[in-house]
């Protein structure tokens, strides 16, 4: 005989409910604490199941899912997609810029109106650019911040996805 999947009591017929989001087999004294499941005929294009929460309605288990997205990405977009991510490297790109012009990193400040802390502060890594300090350097050493602008020679092929990893590995035979 089954048992009731909350309770533990055995009767001849269990019923299918909804408690908390997960569908139990309960008895009829356990049945209370959630919504009944009832399936519906295989016509309707919906769920299998509905549940009858609201007043005699039946509504489906399944939304559109695609509230608030655009063009079908499966997720609605944020203010973060239209974002340059800053190259882990930023430190030694402006470093390296700022040396080989030949500039100190008060000059360097002096020219971007800006302290020369922050240039320190920004060279060892300690802080990242705000878009605004991003664009002066970027204008001033003539240098991208942004992560994937610089492309490494070896890794570029003009035949895209035949590179393997056998291309590039060197053997210490």
């Amino acid at each position: 005989m089954p048992q009731c999947e909350m309770c533990g009591a055995e009767q001849a017929s269990l019923t299918t409910t909804k408690v908390e989001g997960a569908e139990l087999e309960l008895c009829n004294s356990c049945t209370d604490f959630g919504t009944e499941v009832r399936e519906e005929p295989s016509s309707s294009g919906g769920s299998k199941y509905s549940t009858s929460s609201s007043s005699g309605t039946t509504s489906s288990s399944s939304s559109s899912g695609s509230s608030g997205s655009s063009g079908g990405s499966g997720r609605p977009r944020d203010m973060f997609d239209d974002m340059d991510e800053i190259a882990t490297d930023y430190d030694d790109r402006i470093r390296q810029a700022r040396e080989s012009r030949d500039l100190s990193q008060e000059q360097l400040a002096d020219q971007l109106n800006e302290k020369a802390s922050l240039i320190r502060k920004l060279e060892r890594g300690d802080t990242l650019p705000t878009d605004e300090i991003q664009q002066k350097l970027e204008r001033a050493l003539d240098v991208s911040l942004v992560e994937g602008e610089e492309v490494d020679e070896e890794w570029e092929t003009s035949d895209a996805g035949t590179m393997t990893l056998g291309d590039v590995v060197k053997r210490k035979d």
